[in-house]
């Protein structure tokens, strides 16, 4: 079994040798896994692993070699895995049945009840429309459906609709080293490229040389120039985890691309929308951020800005102090994403969201005009127009 898995790891390109593999084998052999899938994950990451970014690979060959295996450690160590209680309480709810539920009327009513609910209920719940549970219509809880929830204990979006989550999520970094399946993208980055010579004269200009020993008689007279280097600085601002999980793949040629096209590239990763910190490595991001405020001082104005995410959120978390998903923000996003327009005055926002859907989504059209229309679809045509606003 470990073999294939070996090979598995390999074919995506994660760089492990049959060291790592007999390291593994005698770290099993010595009982270290002990017969736990998350003990088992983390022995076999950190014996097959040398380098943190293939963390990510190495999570996706994981999970498509030993899926199920879970519930085999489960039932070898007899205990009922807690995703199995999720899954038996998940319930699908029709079209009709979607409609005829209503929200609780807006952003304040809604904390308001959680902190009710919170202080009055004293057991689990299943199936209902009031309490934190499953499988119910209630604003609050796990595997049901209401247009204007707080999503407690669930793994993963459904709806799409949740206003606040209530667990600690870990998203995964892109990766820029993906072998990208067209290089239109980076055909149309290079349109913003500009080019200046720059630095030590280190460079033989040839042309001068030639221009400069004919003028002397024949003595060489030698003219040296410095390297032509693309003085273009991007400022590149990427949503991650949630709805922009669909999107992984396209992002990643997008951001690869990027890489290769521009020396002067900084890159940050938002979740949602903009807030008062950014962070450049999801597996720290409660740890280790930087302040917006900060980041404006540290890059200059003379930085494109480019923003990149589906803008698919609810309302509440552009517009409303705490509105973040995931915390208590003391400003708007709304009042953060100005800040960032007023100081770099040339951005655009990216979003993979097919543009036939913008119009059907309120936050989507609530971003576009605090952008003043500079949304465009990561599309060819789009990337054009990006780069028209940002020249």
């Amino acid at each position: 079994m470990l073999v294939r898995f070996f090979f598995l790891l390999r074919s995506a390109g994660v760089p492990v040798s049959i060291t790592e593999l007999l390291t593994l084998l005698e770290a099993l052999k010595a009982g270290l896994g002990d017969l736990s899938a998350e003990r088992f994950y983390y022995l076999s990451r950190t014996c097959l692993v040398k380098d943190e970014r293939y963390y990510d690979r190495f999570d996706k060959a994981f999970a498509a070699h030993f899926k199920g295996a879970e519930d085999l450690f489960a039932l070898l160590q007899r205990e009922l895995p807690q995703d199995w209680l999720a899954k038996l309480a998940e319930r699908e709810f029709t079209d009709a049945e979607k409609a005829e539920i209503e929200a609780l009327g807006g952003w304040e009513k809604l904390m308001e009840t959680l902190q009710k609910r919170l202080e009055e209920q004293k057991e689990r719940h299943q199936g209902g429309s009031k309490w934190i549970g499953t499988a119910g219509t209630s604003p609050f809880g796990a595997y049901g459906f209401n247009p204007e929830g707080v999503r407690v204990g669930q793994a993963g979006s459904r709806n799409r609709s949740a206003v606040k989550v209530w667990d600690k999520r870990e998203f995964a970094n892109l990766d820029d080293k993906v072998e990208l399946g067209t290089r239109n993208i980076k055909i149309a980055l290079r349109r913003l490229r500009r080019f200046a010579r720059r630095g030590a004269p280190d460079e033989l200009a040839l042309a001068d040389t030639i221009d400069a020993t004919a003028r002397s008689g024949g003595w060489l007279d030698i003219k040296m120039q410095a390297e032509r280097r693309n003085v273009i600085k991007v400022l590149l601002l990427l949503d991650v985890g949630g709805s922009m999980d669909d999107h992984v793949k396209t992002c990643e040629e997008l951001f690869s691309a990027a890489r290769s096209e521009f020396k002067h590239l900084e890159h940050f990763y938002f979740h949602n929308f903009t807030y008062e910190a950014l962070w450049r490595d999801n597996r720290r991001r409660f740890n280790e951020h930087m302040g917006t405020a900060l980041l404006m001082r540290t890059y200059g104005a003379d930085y494109k800005l480019i923003l990149v995410g589906d803008a698919t959120m609810s309302p509440y978390e552009i517009t409303q102090t705490g509105g973040s998903i995931e915390h208590w923000n003391a400003e708007p996003g709304s009042v953060w994403l100005q800040r960032l327009m007023k100081h770099y005055p040339k951005f655009a926002w990216i979003n993979p969201q097919p543009q036939s859907r913008w119009r059907h989504n309120s936050s989507i059209e609530i971003a576009r005009e605090l952008l003043e229309g500079r949304m465009y679809p990561l599309t060819l045509a789009g990337l054009d127009e990006a780069i028209d606003a940002l020249t």
